[in-house]
């Protein structure tokens, strides 16, 4: 019996494997891939200049955006490095000149600004992930905003040293009023997000901290370095034509911006009580007095 299993076990063999049959399959497999790379690249070089393709590399997106074709040909002045990307739009000007004030260009007030929201983005990345929602978003580009007021700021006890107030605002996503002071070179914020706009009872609507920008620190209270250059912005509803500010031995006829409303002035003396509002309609009917609004703080602190 074991003689007859064991000549089984020789006579009952595996066959050997196809060796030449795979080999040759592995040729032509071979063979069909570099055909269908060659059918790719014939394509790509017929796509035009403007080829467009999907996505943006974050897996995202299927928006398309176009993209150079790598055969595009250069220009005659290329020196074959890569050209400088276009520098970011910066801010809209103001309505008019006279809003930036004290020898103040409009490049300088650009450049503040821009400091600014560089300024805003660090403090953003040092906050938790979970934190507000400004954290999120941030206070955004400088191209988002327009400067409706530049002028020399005054240091006081509580913030010594002189510099520069930049007044920028933006409509969208939500009205936002920043006010960039630059001082010794170091920049500082104080922004309002959302509520800045009046009503009908209230169609003339001054900043609610607006008092940056018009008064010193209540430490200096009867001792404030004079003269002092002052300022006030808030927002106009449609109906309004016409704003003027007084202040002290100052007044001011305020330039009204695209919605907002702004008055600068220069004091030579100690006040005690805030800027004076007054808004007329079209046909020069009183419409405001911040006199009459229970809202607005008529004393300085």
């Amino acid at each position: 019996m074991r003689e007859l299993l064991t000549e089984d076990a020789y006579t009952i063999r595996p066959s050997q494997a196809p060796y030449p049959a795979i080999r040759r399959r592995g040729v032509l497999e071979r063979r069909r891939r570099v055909a269908a790379a060659g059918a790719v690249v014939a394509v790509l070089a017929a796509l035009p200049v403007g080829a467009y393709a999907l996505g943006d590399g974050r897996g995202g997106s299927d928006t398309a955006a176009p993209r150079p074709s790598a055969s595009a040909p250069h220009s005659p002045a290329s020196t074959g490095s890569p050209a400088a990307s276009p520098s970011p739009a910066g801010p809209a000007r103001p309505a008019t000149p006279g809003q930036l004030l004290d020898g103040i260009s409009f490049a300088q007030a650009t450049q503040g600004l821009e400091q600014c929201l560089a300024y805003d983005a660090d403090m953003n990345r040092a906050l938790p992930k979970n934190g507000p929602a400004r954290s999120r978003g941030g206070l955004g580009r400088a191209s988002e905003y327009r400067i409706i007021l530049a002028m020399r700021s005054t240091g006081d006890t509580n913030a010594p040293g002189d510099g520069i107030h930049v007044v920028a605002v933006k409509e969208q996503p939500e009205q936002t009023r920043l006010i960039c002071t630059i001082r010794n070179g170091k920049p500082g914020l104080n922004t309002s997000v959302g509520g800045t706009a009046g009503d009908p009872a209230h169609p003339v609507y001054a900043d609610i901290n607006s008092g940056k920008l018009y008064q010193q620190s209540f430490l200096d209270k009867g001792n404030w370095k004079l003269p002092f250059r002052w300022g006030i912005v808030g927002t106009v509803q449609p109906s309004v034509a016409r704003v003027s500010v007084s202040y002290g031995d100052s007044s001011a006829e305020a330039v009204l911006d695209h919605g907002w409303f702004v008055a600068s002035g220069t004091l030579n003396q100690q006040v005690t009580k805030a800027p004076h509002i007054k808004g007329y309609d079209a046909s020069g009917k009183l419409v405001y007095d911040s006199d009459r609004d229970k809202q607005y703080e008529k004393t300085l602190p």
